[in-house]
């Protein structure tokens, strides 16, 4: 009975997401079942019990780290001059021996050796989840929450990286060129609908309401070239996305590319869409530059995902460290 409940009660809460959806009518940012107050959208999914019946399937052995490295020269986003990566050395070894920045002394420095790094980035580098306050529509993000009455010179004080909780979730990969016999996916290929079907098909997996679901482009492969990686990537087409959330009930996305969906748009009002679909409309978070690599290899297509990401007070956006652990 307790099941039954909870099954309708995720039924009536996709319901109202879809009637926000705002497709075939002017669209505009969705308004959450989950109270006015909500700031995290589709993580609501995640419930105590839904994530010990996950950890408990936890079949041992390896953990797939699901990060990438941070390096200077590494993609980035820089169509709209955001910065790069840089990190630069604040004290070396060396140079505490002539500064003697802690008043220890020549003898101390040249004894204890010390070693301080600083870095600068954007918040969109790396593998790292949008929050719900990235893209909105009409001055307005997730909620209804308006830009003119939450975002101060400190950031939003609404649906900002700090509010996303520690993601406990059964989460599901779905390698489309793998199944196409493919090593990655060709430049600015959309992902659709069927494609996704198709796969899940030769996986023998499926999606259950309340998964996070992670799409391989195969793009990663080249990650340590910035430019090839960057230059005019697949991604997933609106269609998919749509299938993703509204038939199958998925609570977040994720991929192994940067722009996480494919240019240019599909619609002409619109730059972005995927972005503001999954964020403005839906509440569900993004997750981009996920390494999938090594869980393609094993044909690891099911597993228990953990991930937490920086609590950056007001942004929108935060590095995350992803981890897969395969289940029985």
């Amino acid at each position: 009975m307790k099941k039954l409940l909870a099954e309708l009660l995720l039924l009536i809460t996709l319901a109202s997401l879809l009637a926000n959806a705002g497709y075939g009518a002017e669209r505009r940012v969705g308004v959450s079942p989950w109270g006015p107050d909500d700031e995290i959208g589709r993580l609501n999914l995640m419930t105590p019990e839904s994530q010990a019946r996950i950890l408990s399937r936890i079949a041992g052995g390896e953990a797939y780290d699901l990060s990438v490295e941070y390096f200077i020269g590494m993609p980035s986003w820089q169509a709209a001059g955001d910065p790069q990566y840089r990190l630069w050395l604040t004290h070396t070894p060396r140079g505490t021996v002539i500064d003697d920045p802690m008043h220890v002394g020549h003898e101390m420095n040249s004894h204890v050796s010390y070693t301080g790094t600083a870095v600068s980035m954007y918040t969109h580098m790396g593998t790292h989840i949008d929050a719900l306050s990235h893209f909105g529509l009409d001055g307005k993000i997730w909620n209804g929450f308006a830009a003119d009455d939450h975002l101060g010179d400190r950031g939003w004080r609404v649906a900002g990286a700090e509010k996303i909780p520690p993601i406990i979730a059964r989460a599901v990969l779905i390698d489309v060129p793998g199944n196409m016999g493919m090593d990655h996916l060709p430049d600015g290929y959309r992902i659709s609908k069927e494609d996704l079907q198709a796969a899940l098909l030769a996986q023998s997996v499926h999606i259950e309401v309340g998964d996070v679901v992670l799409i391989r482009t195969g793009r990663m492969q080249l990650y340590n070239d910035a430019i090839a990686y960057m230059d005019n990537p697949p991604g997933l087409g609106l269609d998919a996305a749509r299938y993703l959330i509204e038939e199958k009930g998925a609570m977040m996305l994720g991929a192994d590319n940067l722009s996480f969906e494919a240019f240019p748009s599909e619609l002409e009002d619109d730059y972005v869409p995927l972005h503001t679909y999954l964020l403005a409309e839906q509440g569900a978070p993004i997750m981009e530059l996920v390494f999938l690599e090594e869980l393609a290899r094993d044909g690891v297509y099911e597993f228990a995902f953990i991930a937490g990401s920086l609590k950056l007070r007001g942004a929108d956006a935060a590095p995350l460290r992803p981890l897969a652990f395969p289940v029985n």
